[in-house]
């Protein structure tokens, strides 16, 4: 919804602020949107400057309270704005200017939109006369984005620019968080205005539902004591709503297994025995099985999305579902929900404990040890593990498993998209909320080294490792430059399999091994004949001339040694190029389209539940 079309004006909260009430002042749009950025909080911005945002780089060069990140491209900047947001839990915020500058910041967007992931992003417009009339750098970044953010404005009076951040720093932090566009004409930044704070805040029908209704916790519980084959299906809406606490007394208390979603990784420690790992396409034996079989489940900030269901009319055919979201859109969008329930999780958890408590001080208490047989059983049969390749070559999933063993407690994890990422998922133990940062919505390569500088920027006394493939290492390495500049020591994993990995175990699955351009270190037949041999580029010397320490591992009997040395660096990025096997593949793995019952835990290794439904 645009600026224009927000209707009546009601009454709202004002905005939280870390300033005092000030006294109306003269100023331009430009310093407005300025004082306005210090007064919600926000300490820092990703962005690059040009022709229609320029105003507003005026005055932010004399502000004491936000610090500005230049960044090498948008892309960079509004992924940097997200892993900001996730490693700190506040507004992330990026800025660009207007027509190609605002269009780079679109993939950045939709991939805030799909993970919820609260973000402001500020672009400049050509002034408004000339709206609409195909000026140079012009691009209606409004309509373009409308489909992907939770709410935008255009702002073309410089009077109404304080509201106008005010409001989207409250929409995109409240109820489920996402990112939210303010388009601001060049013309309202160069104009005079009066500058006071707090402003008054103008969203009608913005009224977020944070309280669940007693009757249907009450529902919920019940049904949790009567189940002999329940799940808790764990979403990243747990973490968003800083829940964990609460979820670990929930599982507790009923005894119930949990799955924790791609999203949801360290909301419920990995090594507790109730956690059966994560579900989906790429998830655990046991998770995956364990919600087929369940006979409820109990959905909590997530939203069966295809990579978890698989074929959707063949999911958890016998499961009731009891389905707890802050956005009502989510519910029964791709299942039906037999309890929905409207709230945030944190409160909605919290209401659930309480009413089961309830339920187990009037004798009613779940009954799940056949249950747990069954899936102590899976588990011990079909669990997670790797071959170590034949060639005496690194195992990219070894690799994987000894940067987390060997990290220092609290590291922060990126990854970018594709094999990489689900070993991350799978290899590195999640044990507390906001250690796991990834695109899983939108599956954004180049993802994981902008959101790593974001993090490491937000977090600064955190180590933070970017888990990244050489595919989407390519993409988005620029900003390595940024990180060397701004003191932003991040660590970088390139898992170097010459391959777009992914895509690559695809072709050799469903493809016949017809591996259609998936090559990345050669041309097509090796054209270049000077160039066999070599890999072109060359990760150690293009991160060298980036500013970067690096260094290249291909045994096993030197991965240890090495990563020691990138975690004993913290005065510039770190750069690791490990060359790893080519051929290892990501199991376990569902097909896409095919039935969750069809998971396979290895190549050619279909599991045998042993029980009559599939026989």
């Amino acid at each position: 919804m645009t600026e224009q079309a927000t209707g009546a004006h009601h009454p709202q909260p004002r905005p939280r602020s870390g300033g005092q009430h000030s006294a109306p002042e003269q100023v331009t749009g430009a310093q407005s949107l300025i004082r306005s950025l210090e007064e919600v909080g926000a300490d820092t911005v990703f962005g690059i400057p040009g022709g229609c945002i320029l105003p507003a780089y005026d005055p932010l060069m004399d502000s004491t309270r936000v610090r500005h990140v230049l960044v090498r491209h948008e892309q960079g900047a509004g992924h940097a704005a997200e892993g900001y947001a996730l490693a700190t839990g506040k507004v992330g915020v990026c800025m660009a200017t207007s027509g190609p500058g605002a269009t780079n910041l679109v993939t950045p967007i939709a991939d805030a939109h799909m993970d919820s992931v609260p973000m402001v992003a500020i672009t400049g417009q050509v002034a408004s006369k000339a709206i609409g009339t195909d000026a140079f750098q012009e691009a209606d970044i409004v309509g373009i984005t409308m489909p992907i953010t939770k709410h935008n404005f255009l702002v073309t009076k410089a009077d109404d620019i304080p509201r106008v951040i005010a409001q989207a720093f409250h929409i995109a932090s409240t109820g489920r968080p996402g990112p939210v566009l303010v388009d601001i004409a060049k013309d309202a930044l160069q104009a005079k205005t009066t500058f006071s704070w707090p402003p008054a805040m103008d969203l009608p029908g913005y009224r977020p539902v944070t309280k669940p209704h007693a009757k249907q916790i009450r529902e919920a519980a019940k049904l949790i004591t009567q189940a002999r084959r329940p799940v808790l299906y764990v979403g990243g809406g747990v973490l968003k709503a800083q829940a964990t606490a609460e979820l670990k007394v929930l599982a507790e208390l009923t005894g119930a297994p949990v799955t924790t979603t791609l999203m949801a990784l360290g909301a419920f420690p990995d090594n507790h025995s109730q956690h059966l790992g994560m579900p989906g396409m790429h998830g655990s034996v046991a998770a995956v099985t364990a919600l087929q079989k369940a006979d409820l489940i109990v959905a909590l900030g997530a939203r069966f999305d295809d990579r978890v269901t698989g074929k959707l009319d063949s999911f958890a055919p016998h499961a009731k579902i009891v389905h707890a979201d802050i956005d009502p859109a989510e519910i029964g969008k791709n299942r039906a929900a037999d309890v929905p329930i409207v709230g945030d999780a944190r409160e909605v958890i919290a209401d659930l404990v309480q009413a089961v408590q309830k339920e187990h001080s009037e004798g009613h208490r779940g009954d799940y040890g056949l249950w747990w047989n069954d899936l102590n059983r899976w588990r011990e049969t079909y669990p997670l593990g790797y071959d170590q390749p034949d060639d005496g070559s690194l195992s990219p999933q070894q690799v994987i498993e000894r940067i987390g063993q060997l990290a220092p407690e609290g590291t922060i994890f990126t990854a970018g998209v594709g094999q990489h990422q689900m070993w991350a998922a799978h290899y590195i133990e999640y044990d507390k909320p906001g250690t796991w940062l990834n695109s899983g919505g939108a599956g954004t390569m180049g993802y994981a080294v902008p959101a790593a500088m974001g993090a490491k920027a937000g977090a600064p006394d955190r180590a933070v490792w970017a888990i990244d493939g050489d595919g989407c290492f390519q993409m988005t390495n620029q900003e390595l430059a940024t990180c060397a500049l701004n003191n932003i020591p991040i660590k970088v994993a390139v898992i170097n399999n010459g391959a777009l990995g992914m895509v690559r175990q695809w072709q050799t699955l469903f493809y016949n091994q017809r591996y259609s351009n998936t090559v990345l270190h050669s041309g097509p037949d090796d054209v270049n004949p000077q160039a066999r041999g070599t890999r072109v580029p060359d990760f150690v010397k293009l991160s060298e001339a980036m500013g970067c320490y690096a260094i290249r591992c291909e045994h096993p009997d030197d991965l240890d040694k090495v990563i020691e040395e990138a975690n004993s660096i913290n005065d510039r990025p770190v750069v690791v190029d490990f060359i790893v096997h080519e051929d290892a593949m990501v199991w376990p793995m569902v097909a896409a389209g095919t039935s969750n019952d069809e998971i396979m835990a290895a190549r050619d290794v279909r599991p045998d539940f042993g029980d009559n439904e599939d026989d």
